[in-house]
């Protein structure tokens, strides 16, 4: 099941919602798909979608989903990782009027570079991309919280700061 989330923001993504609809209508998609559609004015004809989730529903249907098809915000591809599913990101674009700039296309990038993540960098190569997901295994999220503290409390220590 692919569980599809294209955030909260005023902006649409609709390439992306019509890319999945179309992956499910394909048959290609195993145990069809379910969408967080935002602010997008595309309706999917071959998806159950929602507007907006709350965050039970949204948990929910993080639990039930296999793979996760996002948009390239941060938010969405750690908390996929960090729960352990197959993360497939599409970065919005501001040509399209889904960003008001392309900086998702790096952060997508970066993770895919990294092993985490599926990058896709356009909607219509979905199906490829989904095909790559299924095949392969993805490295696990590791925090780097512990690291980033440590590093700042030395730093501190170093300019002669109080704790």
């Amino acid at each position: 099941m692919i569980f599809v989330t294209v955030g909260s923001q005023k902006f649409q993504f609709d390439r992306l919602i019509k890319a999945v609809d179309d992956l499910v209508a394909s048959g290609r998609a195993e145990g069809g798909a379910f969408a967080q559609t935002g602010a997008c004015t595309y309706v999917p004809w071959h998806m159950e979608h929602e507007a907006f989730l709350d965050r039970e529903g949204f948990r929910a249907r993080m639990d039930a989903c296999d793979v996760v098809v996002t948009h390239g915000g941060t938010g969405a591809i750690i908390g996929a990782v960090k729960d352990g599913k197959k993360v497939i990101a599409v970065p919005r674009k501001a040509e399209f009027g889904e960003h008001v700039d392309d900086h998702q296309a790096e952060i997508v990038r970066q993770f895919g570079e990294m092993g985490l993540i599926e990058p896709c960098m356009d909607p219509a190569e979905l199906p490829e991309a989904y095909a790559r997901a299924l095949s392969k295994d993805y490295l696990p999220y590791k925090s780097n919280t512990a690291r980033f503290c440590a590093d700042l409390s030395e730093y501190i220590d170093d300019v002669g700061g109080v704790r």
